[in-house]
């Protein structure tokens, strides 16, 4: 079977021959061009860290976040479209305050995932919309413990220990797989600590940045911890700077040895 449209990628809900939705399959290839994202569970909370590529030098700092809060509790790191991600927010924000409004409680962040990802696969189902440019990581502190999932354009999602997308995703990934097989083989239940995955997020962001060769960018990171009163914030400057200096450290280390 051919691997290009070929007239079957005019419409999202048309198959190819071979069983194909080429529209979505084009979504991906939306969050493969877009700064990478890194989610990381850990036994005391929950990191979100994003590269924030800067397309110009007369953008203003911290503008154009690409991680939001859903409820107190919950906050989405988006990989893709920015206009998609903040609309995706919007509708996680509906959720989690209908959830709330409904049953008097917070929502938990897999059924808010689940409400989420049933909203993206909507979206591949008729010929009259798109699918979603982005990928999405959910992250939060809920009854349960902390929690962590990746919800695809297609409307599929997952949860992990550790999770990246975007551009340079394999690389990450490669550097979260190391992070958690140690803990695996050390014994250490549920992994690092809150503070510790702090700069272990900002080194593998800073990797995968030198390693695409790309323009400026910035770093974005929040967490949901004890320190943060189970609640999404972001990290407390004094913290993403020290992660940051030692993340330059490490890369000007590596390439010393290089």
């Amino acid at each position: 079977m051919t691997s290009i449209g070929t007239g079957y990628d005019l419409s999202v809900s048309t198959y190819s021959p071979d069983g194909r939705l080429f529209q979505v399959e084009y979504a991906h290839k939306a969050v493969e061009a877009a700064g990478v994202a890194i989610g990381l569970r850990c036994k005391d909370g929950v990191i979100l860290g994003v590269e924030r590529l800067l397309h110009s030098k007369l953008l203003v700092k911290g503008a154009n976040r690409r991680i939001a809060s859903l409820d107190e509790h919950i906050g989405l790191a988006s990989a893709g479209l920015l206009a998609d991600g903040k609309h995706l927010a919007r509708r996680g924000r509906e959720e989690a305050s209908s959830f709330r409004e409904n049953y008097n409680s917070p929502v938990t962040v897999q059924i808010l995932s689940d409400r989420i990802s049933a909203y993206l696969q909507a979206y591949t189902c008729y010929g009259s919309v798109r699918p979603f440019g982005l990928s999405s990581i959910v992250g939060g502190v809920d009854k349960t413990g902390p929690k962590l999932f990746c919800i695809e354009p297609s409307g599929v999602y997952y949860g992990y220990r550790a999770v990246a997308v975007g551009k340079g995703k394999a690389l990450a990934k490669t550097e979260l797989e190391k992070i958690v097989n140690k803990n695996l083989e050390s014994g250490t239940e549920g992994g690092l600590t809150v503070r510790e995955a702090i700069d272990e997020v900002a080194r593998i962001i800073y990797l995968v940045h030198d390693d695409n060769k790309d323009k400026d960018f910035e770093l974005e990171m929040t967490w949901i911890c004890e320190e943060s009163g189970n609640k999404h914030a972001l990290v407390p400057e004094d913290l993403l700077k020290s992660a940051e200096e030692k993340a330059k450290a490490a890369l000007e280390e590596g390439m010393e040895e290089d």
